[in-house]
């Protein structure tokens, strides 16, 4: 355990003094806000919210900007968008190391492999929660901003939504970021690692379910792949009616999407470890 916590500290130092890892979580954190709020307060303002903004109606368009909506708009865009920059930061994490020779060094100096690997994904994981904590609160403040200004309720979710918002988004996140470190350390590298991914993420996904709506036989497995896991869960928390943000979903329900993502971040988990532990990194 000793080991572990040691690593996980040299680690997260690693990933704190690294401009890749501040350049993805600060795309993350932008991005949120410009698709969340920038835009859709635009469309508000200006009176042009049927176009701008998936037909929502000016009024309802609002209130997806006050306080109370944060927990379900702040995870509209993680199931592709966030969730693609994610798998790349995890990507990047594990595969550089294969360039720079720093796994080499690393599992060769002393604690075991499985505490150097577990550390890496301790480093995510925490990379995660502190993520999803810290665009919760930009969000919250944002969203007090607008409310403020059109003389809105001010009033926040509920401990229950708030929980329910910030675990979702963890476990949205987390499952991307874990397959972007599993598909690292599979291609060795982080070029290639973040391409696979990518291509996976925006693009294979979606044609697969475009393949199933018509070839129904493969449903069985469109209906549980990563992308559709976590879309299903960021559309379990949508409260409004019409057309969805890019990679929300309603195929599966919440504790169904749980239940499949929570089986994801074991299997990437694990096959990271096994895969880093059996190689031989001379």
């Amino acid at each position: 355990m000793t080991d572990l916590l040691a690593s996980t500290r040299a680690e997260l130092l690693r990933l704190r003094r690294w401009p890749a890892y501040w350049i993805v979580l600060g795309t993350w954190i932008l991005l949120n806000l410009t698709f969340a709020y920038l835009f859709n307060y635009l469309a508000y303002s200006t009176g042009s919210s049927t176009r701008m903004s998936n037909g929502l109606p000016r009024e309802q368009l609002l209130q997806q900007m006050l306080p109370s909506a944060v927990p379900e708009v702040f995870t509209q865009g993680m199931a592709m968008f966030g969730g693609a920059l994610m798998l790349v930061l995890g990507a990047l994490a594990v595969g550089s190391g294969y360039g720079w020779g720093s796994w080499k060094t690393a599992l060769t100096q002393g604690p075991s492999r499985v505490h150097v690997i577990g550390a890496v994904v301790l480093g995510l994981a925490l990379t995660v929660v502190a993520l999803v904590l810290v665009a919760f609160v930009v969000d919250t403040g944002v969203a007090t901003l607008i409310a403020s200004t059109q003389g809105q309720s001010l009033a926040l979710p509920s401990v229950g939504r708030v929980a329910l918002g910030i675990g979702s988004g963890t476990a949205i996140l987390g499952m991307w970021t874990l397959a972007g470190a599993l598909i690292g350390a599979i291609a060795r590298g982080p070029a290639l690692a973040v391409g696979l991914g990518l291509v996976w993420v925006l693009v294979v996904e979606n044609l697969l379910r475009g393949v199933a709506a018509i070839f129904s036989p493969i449903r069985a497995i469109t209906d549980h792949l990563p992308g559709t896991a976590a879309g299903s869960l960021a559309g379990s928390l949508r409260t409004v009616t019409g057309p969805a943000t890019p990679g929300v979903l309603n195929i599966l329900s919440r504790g169904e999407s749980l239940l499949v993502l929570a089986l994801y971040v074991i299997a990437f988990v694990t096959g990271t470890i096994w895969l880093i532990r059996r190689r031989d990194m001379i």
